[in-house]
């Protein structure tokens, strides 16, 4: 199994797929990294390269910091949760 933020990810799944087996990381997400990155979403995990590989950790890693950023200026608030006016 491949390991991408310290989670085994499923080797006979899609790339798509398997991304949302990493916390925070939903179909949207996945989807979203696979592009940014230039893999296939239909491409079975076992089939990845080892360079493949290490572009979807370094992405999954930035939109990880990106997100905890924007969470550090929100004071921990985010998305839905944010509440204004009261």
């Amino acid at each position: 199994m491949a390991r991408i933020a310290g989670v085994n990810i499923p080797n006979h799944q899609h790339a798509v797929i398997a991304l949302t087996a990493i916390y925070g990381i939903g179909p949207s997400r996945a989807k979203a990294i696979c592009a940014a990155t230039g893999i296939r979403p239909d491409i079975k995990v076992k089939e990845l390269t080892d360079a493949e590989m290490e572009r979807l950790r370094e992405k999954q890693q930035k939109q990880q910091d990106e997100q905890e950023e924007q969470d550090q200026e929100d004071g921990g608030k985010s998305g839905a949760w944010r509440r204004t006016g009261a």
